[in-house]
């Protein structure tokens, strides 16, 4: 009988040191790892050999200019083979990183030669292969003339027979020298894992305060007889002190284009609109223009660039809404009805999400005319861009290509890197996942829903995990879309909370305009704000709530203030993967610390310790993590309240008190003695 011999599937070659499991590698390294310039994250993999030689790893970063650097690994687990080093890039740009198994030659004989020597076995032979070792090392790794000496002195000594044993064992395998081989190693058969593709970006990628207005409700009033008349990009304007002072980094637009006729929606989503109703902004086309043009009643491009110059002035950047769809007024309609679905009835088919009825709007097909599409929207951004635009809040975008962001965020980045995306999707995860992966750098989440300690917890933990390599998720409490039951009925206590959570459980988070105001009435049968300024102007009377002001004291302008303090003192907010969950009794209190390293090389820690339950006042046990902290379990530190200044005596338990008849949140700066 003849054997059969079976082929075995094409593999790639394994390389003389194994290296398997590298994380962080996105879609099998199709797309890149994303993080920030200094943004620190772990890089990990599994690296072993055969035998008992020593075995080593590195992960070797190229930077934009070709230039590689090498940042050695620790073993944090030898049973599993598990190595982990922590990298960050201090400039932006498209960079790489490997990681690199290989043989130690100094780690092998500084462990069999401690073993030997100290049991006075093969003394003479041990010290000669360890300056034999410590020879190659000086002549096959580039050194200073100092590095150099370090490893010249200690050859000297292990030759030199007429010192102890010990004392030429120990001039070799000491302190100086271990120092000096770990930062230059000479290494052996060193072997390379597949490299990763690594996009590094500016720091408001990943770390913002966003606040959201309709520029037409600001400045807008209603006379005694109860007409209305609009803000405009001017009078929007005067309000950017007000919102840099509460600490904001981006002042976010909705859109500012002409408005439909058409269609139009009245006040509450009404099928039928007066002849001074103002319509929605998100039906765009008129016959003043489209996406590229401003609604006339807000002003010109003149008063458009002048905002963002007082904008600038103040150091806000400025997002606008960008949102793919028309009204049936709007140029592209008549220009080219390719772009849209015609149904069988020969109308165009209005946006639907049913029960949700859009007659305002039409949705754009990107199958009919791709092309077309692609360069029309792709010059429409380039407007925008012209104009001081850095960011961009995509409506929906989980209703168009994903391969037409890809490549729309691609273009825009080959001459404006800087620019930032943000996806305003609410769908399916595989869908938010996949746009982070393509361009989008931040992304809304289903925070707004999330309301018990379990669910913050899972989903943290999620976001923080893997996720955190290419979507970076951005907290929003409310928006003019959403207004959750916990809002409209948890009171001060909920507001305070949930702006104090979403501040400090993720770097990017957002507040919309009348958040100050607890504004908490929904329409009925809606989860959003009754009179929703998307359908109307909203005079929020923001003169009222200032010093001197009627109802003054009435407004959480200055809690959100205090917030984006606390964010700006603490770097330990400004990061994502560094957060850890303690454990409280109560299961309405949630308890999370965050650490990171200052450039001065100081640990900042933060601890939040949040009531959950806005109708009570609840008071438990907390029980500290003490190592995630940096501490012992029997240590002890000053728990300073950064919103309240009080000032505690803590340690590994803790009594707490945080409810409506309290502070429904504790930040908590860890003072170490």
């Amino acid at each position: 009988m003849t054997a059969t011999r079976l082929s075995s599937a094409p593999q790639l070659p394994i390389g003389r040191i194994p290296v398997l499991d590298v994380t962080p590698r996105v879609d099998e390294g199709r797309r890149p790892a994303k993080s920030v310039t200094h943004e620190p994250f772990p890089v990990t993999a599994r690296v072993f050999r055969e035998g008992h030689d020593a075995v080593n790893a590195s992960v070797a970063l190229t930077d934009p200019d070709g230039v590689v650097h090498h940042v050695p690994m620790r073993c944090s687990n030898v049973g599993l083979s598990f190595w982990e080093a922590e990298i960050s890039a201090d400039r932006e740009g498209l960079w790489s990183f490997r990681v690199e198994g290989w043989s130690d030659p100094y780690g092998t004989w500084h462990h069999d030669a401690i073993i030997k020597v100290e049991a006075g076995v093969d003394v003479g032979l041990m010290l000669e292969e360890g300056a034999r070792v410590l020879e190659r090392a000086l002549a096959e790794v580039d050194r200073t003339p100092e590095q150099r000496q370090v490893l010249l002195d200690a050859v000297a000594s292990l030759r030199d027979t007429s010192s102890p044993a010990l004392d030429r064992l120990y001039a070799g395998a000491g302190a100086p020298v271990e120092r000096e081989l770990s930062a230059r190693p000479l290494r052996d058969f060193v072997s390379p894992s597949p490299e990763q593709s690594w996009l590094v970006e500016r720091p408001l990628a990943l770390a913002g305060a966003w606040y959201e207005i309709f520029p037409r409700s600001e400045g807008a009033y209603q006379d005694e007889d109860g007409t209305w008349h609009t803000g405009t990009l001017r009078t929007a304007a005067e309000r950017l002190p007000a919102i840099r002072d509460m600490g904001f980094d981006v002042v976010y637009l909705t859109p500012i284009h002409p408005i439909g006729s058409t269609n139009r929606k009245g006040p509450n989503n009404t099928l039928h609109a007066g002849p001074l109703d103002p319509g929605s902004p998100y039906a765009i086309g008129s016959e003043a223009g489209g996406h590229d043009a401003i609604e006339p009643t807000l002003g010109t491009f003149e008063d458009f660039d002048a905002f963002v110059a007082r904008a600038r002035e103040l150091g806000l950047e400025v997002a606008l809404d960008i949102a793919l769809q028309c009204s049936p007024d709007h140029p592209w309609v008549t220009e080219h009805p390719e772009w849209f679905t015609t149904r069988a009835d020969g109308t165009i088919a209005y946006a639907e999400n049913p029960p949700k009825k859009y007659q305002d709007i039409y949705p754009l097909n990107f199958d009919n005319d791709p092309d077309g599409i692609y360069q029309a929207v792709r010059d429409v951004i380039q407007v925008w861009i012209d104009h001081g635009v850095t960011l961009f809040r995509v409506d929906n975008p989980h209703t168009k290509p994903v391969e037409f962001w890809q490549w729309l965020i691609q273009d825009v980045a080959e001459s404006r890197p800087d620019i930032i995306w943000l996806a305003e999707a609410f769908t399916k995860p595989a869908m938010m996942h996949t746009l982070g992966k393509i361009g989008f750098q931040q992304s809304y989440t289903y925070y707004a829903w999330r309301n018990e300690k379990w669910e913050i917890e899972e989903y943290l933990n999620e976001l923080s995990g893997d996720a955190a390599a290419y979507m970076r998720p951005s907290f929003w409490p409310t928006t003019h879309d959403i207004l959750t039951p916990y809002m409209q009925y948890g009171g001060p206590a909920a507001w305070k909370a949930r702006a104090a959570l979403a501040a400090t459980l993720v770097p990017t988070y957002g507040i919309y305009a009348g958040y100050e105001l607890m504004e908490c009435v929904a329409r009925p049968g809606a989860e959003e704000q009754v009179d929703n300024e998307k359908y109307q102007l909203k005079d929020r009377r923001w003169a009222d709530y200032a010093p001197g002001g009627v109802k003054e004291g009435q407004s959480l302008d200055g809690y959100l203030r205090r917030l984006n303090q606390i964010r700006h003192w603490h770097p330990s907010l400004r990061l994502l993967r560094n957060i850890t969950f303690h454990h409280c009794e109560d299961e309405n209190i949630i308890v999370f610390s965050k650490t990171a390293r200052t450039p001065d090389g100081r640990d900042d820690t933060v601890i939040v310790v949040a009531n959950l339950d806005p109708h009570s006042t609840r008071e438990s046990w907390v029980h500290l993590d003490m190592p995630a902290l940096g501490l012992g379990y029997g240590d002890t530190f000053v728990a300073h309240d950064e919103l309240s200044d009080a000032s505690w005596h803590w340690g590994a338990h803790n009594f707490v008190r945080v409810g409506r008849d309290a502070e429904p949140v504790h930040i908590v700066h860890v003072r170490r003695f």
